[in-house]
């Protein structure tokens, strides 16, 4: 049953007030590369690693809620603050009740947030996703029920051996925690405001407090099983550097054409590089991945492009 359906029915007077805050992405510099000790070995590291080159990485894609109705306002029945629901659309969640906000993020079509209030204001409900709080249009929400998963009824164990699935499922459970610039560490639990760490400044002079968290490079390889497979030891054993040649048994580059779920975008050049896991959408186009994207994101799921000095990469045995 769509919500906007149950908004129609039930919609009362109210007015809600919201304070939005946010700040702007990191905007990195261009120096040289850096090597960055851990584990016992020199690991290369690429500065942009957490936000992409300054001009090359794509932008969000726009969501849906530019026809959202303004006069649905008031509770929601059979909706309570923690309720789960859906998204039937790539979806914008802003910073307030309307399109006059600025978009946060762009909530993958599919994906589940948490409801922080029952009450509806200007067609928009307050909701949590991966972390991030904002606004989304109650028009392209609807009730978490039952139905497919989007791993097609295949059997998911961020433990098993390496697969497609396997691969999302631990990339999915890293959304929320922290960027670490060099690091690959989370739990399986999920990230919480105790456990996700923190970043600031601008990589590779930021600073990271906390045991988890992880940068592009460090979240992929963690999500295809290289270095240690356990998901709360810290592990970075590939920079962007290494990811964007072909490494036999290891992975090799596939058309961004024919990208498929487990697979991954990455860049390097000129001392800039990043890396993302592939969910879904157009390579070419909108695309749904998991990034690690820089201090003022963290670890995230979203849909954007990506510009063309990108390539597709699949894992072994993918």
């Amino acid at each position: 049953m769509r919500l906007l359906a149950t908004l129609s029915a039930a919609v009362v007077t109210s007015t809600l007030f919201v304070v939005g805050c946010g700040s702007a992405p990191d905007v990195p510099g261009d120096p040289a590369p850096t090597q960055t000790p851990y584990g016992g070995e020199v690991v290369t590291e690429d500065p942009q690693d957490q936000f992409g080159d300054v001009g090359e990485d794509g932008p969000l894609v726009a969501g849906d809620d530019s026809d959202a109705d303004a006069s649905l306002s008031g509770p929601v029945a059979g909706l309570t603050a923690s309720s789960s629901m859906k998204t039937t659309a790539p979806l914008n969640l802003r910073k307030g009740p309307s399109t006059s906000y600025s978009v946060l993020l762009v909530i993958p079509s599919g994906a589940t947030v948490t409801a922080l209030s029952s009450t509806a204001q200007g067609g928009f409900l307050n909701v949590q996703y991966a972390g991030t709080t904002g606004w989304a249009s109650a028009k392209y929400l609807t009730a978490a029920g039952a139905g497919g998963g989007s791993t097609g009824g295949a059997a998911v164990d961020p433990d098993g051996a390496p697969s497609p699935d396997n691969a999302i499922a631990r990339a999915a459970l890293s959304v929320g925690f922290s960027y670490w610039w060099g690091g690959g560490a989370w739990l399986e639990t999920g990230a919480t405001s105790s456990n996700k760490g923190t970043c600031s400044g601008s990589c590779p002079s930021c600073s990271h407090s906390g045991k988890y968290g992880a940068d592009c490079s460090g979240m992929v390889a963690k999500a295809w099983q290289f270095g240690t497979k356990a998901l709360e030891v810290n592990s970075h054993p590939y920079s962007t550097a290494t990811f964007v040649n072909d490494v036999s048994g290891k992975w090799k580059t596939v058309s961004r054409g024919s990208l498929k779920r487990g697979d991954a975008m990455v860049y390097n050049q000129n001392g800039a590089g990043h890396i993302v896991l592939f969910e879904k959408g157009d390579g070419w186009g909108a695309s749904t991945v998991y990034e690690c994207r820089g201090c003022s994101y963290g670890c995230v799921h979203n849909t954007r492009t990506f510009a063309s000095n990108y390539k597709g990469i699949r894992r072994a045995g993918f």
